[in-house]
C-alpha cells in the first residue's frame, strides 16, 4: 500500500507544484505588476524552491551533442544497439566530415561502460561518458525503470544482470574485435563475475577492466550503506522495502524496490548537507546569482531522478554481495543461459588488465573494497594491474567533476591505451547482428 499512498500524494501535490512554478515565473518577470514589487525576487525564489521540492523528476537526457577530438568538435548521436526488457545498450556515435579526424576516431579504443543499477539512471555518468568520448568509442548500459517493464517480460535476477553484461561484451567484441570494460560502483561485482565466467569457458575476455568505487569486498572499511545491508536480515528487506507497482504504470503488479524509498535513503545519509544546499539555492535566486542557481538545478535534476529496481535483483544483491560475500568467499554460482550452475572464478582471468579506482573520502564504498579485486584476480600479471586512490574525492568525485577529469581520467585513458592490443574474435564467431553492426560501422562516417 505504501507505493499507492505515495503515488496518490504525488498526484495531489502535482497541481500545487505547477502553480508554484507559474508563480515563480510571474514574480521574476519585471514587466508584470507582480515583478515590480520590492519583494518580488524573494517571493519568486520561495515559489521556485517549493516547485522543486514538490515536482516529479523525470529521467534526464545525456544531452551530449558535441565533443572535442584533438581540438575539432564532432557531433554525437545516441543510438540503441540492443534493446532488452530491463536495459538498453546505448552507443554514442561520433560524426565528422574531416577525414583525418574520422580516421583517428575509428582507430581509437572501444569502451563499454556498465552503469550502476542502484537507484539513479545511467545519465549520472554523463561526465564520465563525455570525457571518454574525446578518446574512445563509447557504449553504455542504460537500465530501465522496472515500473515501466510489463510483468510478462519476466523477473530480473542478479544472474540476468551478469548474462546481460556478457551479451553486451560479446556484441561489442563482434563489432570491433575486442573492447575495454568500465564499471562504476554497484556493477563492479557482476562485471567481475561476467568476465570470470567468460574466462572459465575459454572465451576472449575484454582487454581491460576498470573498476571504480564498487563493493567487491564489502567487509573492508564498511560504510553506513554496507552496515544497513549487513545488519538487517534478508527477510527484513523483503518485508520492509519491497512493494508492488501501482496500476497506473506498465509494470503494474511487479515487485520492486521503489525509487522514492531509495531517494529517501540517499537524503537521509546527509540531511544537513541537502538542507544547506537548498537554502543556498534560495539565497542565490534572491541575489540573482543565475550561474550558481543553475548548477543547483542541474545537480538535483539528476539526483532526484530515481528508478525502481526489480525486487529479485535487489534482494539477490543484498544476499550475494553484502551478506554472504559470495564473490570473495568463492561460493558464488550463477545460472547460465543454458540453465546450468557455473562457479564464479576470478582466478581464471589471465589476459584482462585490471585497474581499480577508489576515492579517499568515499562514504558509499569504503577504502579497500574495490582494490580487493586484485586479491581475487591472482593470475593477472602484476604488470597488468594498477590501483589508484583519488585524494580528496568522495564517491561521485571519482567519476564526475574536476577530480575525475583532472586526476582519474588521464590515468584511465593511459591505462586503456597501454593495453589496447590483444586477442581478436574470429569473424566466424560473430553473430549475425554483430556482423551487420560491423558493416554499418565501416560504411558510416562515424566512430
Amino acid at each position: 500500500m505504501l507505493y499507492q499512498i505515495y503515488e496518490a500524494q504525488r498526484a495531489v501535490m502535482e497541481p500545487f507544484a505547477d502553480f508554484a512554478q507559474a508563480a515563480a515565473r510571474l514574480y521574476s518577470d519585471p514587466l508584470t505588476p507582480f515583478g515590480q514589487s520590492p519583494l518580488a525576487q524573494r517571493v519568486s525564489a520561495s515559489y521556485e524552491l517549493v516547485h522543486r521540492l514538490w515536482k516529479d523528476y523525470e529521467k534526464p537526457e545525456f544531452g551530449i551533442r558535441t565533443v572535442p577530438v584533438d581540438g575539432v568538435d564532432v557531433v554525437v548521436h545516441e543510438a540503441i544497439e540492443i534493446d532488452k526488457p530491463f536495459c538498453e545498450l546505448r552507443r554514442f556515435k561520433r560524426f565528422s566530415d574531416d577525414p583525418a579526424t574520422l580516421a583517428k576516431m575509428k582507430a581509437q579504443p572501444t569502451v563499454l561502460v556498465v552503469a550502476p543499477l542502484s537507484g539513479h539512471y545511467a545519465t549520472l555518468l554523463r561526465d564520465t561518458v563525455r570525457s571518454l568520448l574525446a578518446d574512445h568509442k563509447v557504449y553504455i548500459t542504460d537500465w530501465k525503470n522496472a515500473r515501466m517493464v510489463p510483468l510478462d517480460q519476466g523477473v530480473f535476477h542478479l544472474d540476468d544482470y551478469v548474462a546481460y553484461i556478457q551479451e553486451f561484451i560479446r556484441y561489442v567484441q563482434g563489432t570491433y574485435g575486442n573492447c575495454h570494460v568500465m564499471s562504476v560502483c554497484q556493477p563492479t561485482v557482476p562485471v567481475l563475475a561476467a568476465v570470470s565466467l567468460m574466462a572459465s569457458r575459454g572465451e576472449v575476455t575484454p582487454l581491460t577492466m576498470t573498476m571504480m568505487g564498487g563493493p567487491i569486498d564489502a567487509r573492508k572499511s564498511p560504510t553506513a550503506v554496507n552496515n544497513l545491508a549487513m545488519n538487517k536480515s534478508y527477510e527484513w528487506f523483503e518485508n520492509n522495502v519491497i512493494h508492488r507497482v501501482p496500476p497506473n504504470f506498465p509494470g503494474a503488479g511487479r515487485r520492486v524496490y521503489p525509487g522514492f524509498l531509495q531517494h529517501t535513503g540517499f537524503v537521509a545519509m546527509n540531511p544537513d548537507r541537502h538542507l544547506l544546499s537548498h537554502y543556498d539555492f534560495f539565497k542565490h535566486l534572491v541575489a540573482g546569482d543565475d550561474a550558481s542557481a543553475e548548477a543547483h538545478r542541474k545537480f538535483y535534476d539528476e539526483y532526484n531522478a530515481v528508478l525502481d529496481m526489480d525486487a529479485a535483483y535487489y534482494l539477490d544483491t543484498i544476499r550475494t554481495v553484502f551478506q554472504e560475500y559470495a564473490l570473495v568467499n568463492g561460493t558464488w554460482d550463477v545460472i547460465s543461459e543454458e540453465g546450468e550452475l557455473e562457479r564464479v572464478r576470478p582466478e581464471d582471468i589471465t589476459t584482462t588488465a585490471l585497474l581499480t579506482i577508489e576515492g579517499e573520502l568515499d562514504d558509499i564504498s569504503g577504502a579497500g573494497q574495490t582494490a580487493a579485486a586484485h586479491d581475487l584476480c591472482i593470475n593477472v600479471p602484476k604488470s597488468r594491474q594498477k590501483h589508484i586512490e583519488v585524494k580528496g574525492a568522495g564517491h561521485y568525485g571519482i567519476f564526475s567533476g574536476r577530480r575525475w577529469r583532472e586526476i582519474a581520467y588521464p590515468q584511465v585513458r593511459e591505462f586503456i591505451a597501454r593495453f589496447n592490443e590483444g586477442p581478436v574474435v574470429p569473424n566466424a564467431k560473430r553473430s549475425a547482428p554483430a556482423k551487420a553492426a560491423a558493416r554499418r560501422t565501416a560504411a558510416e562516417p562515424a566512430a
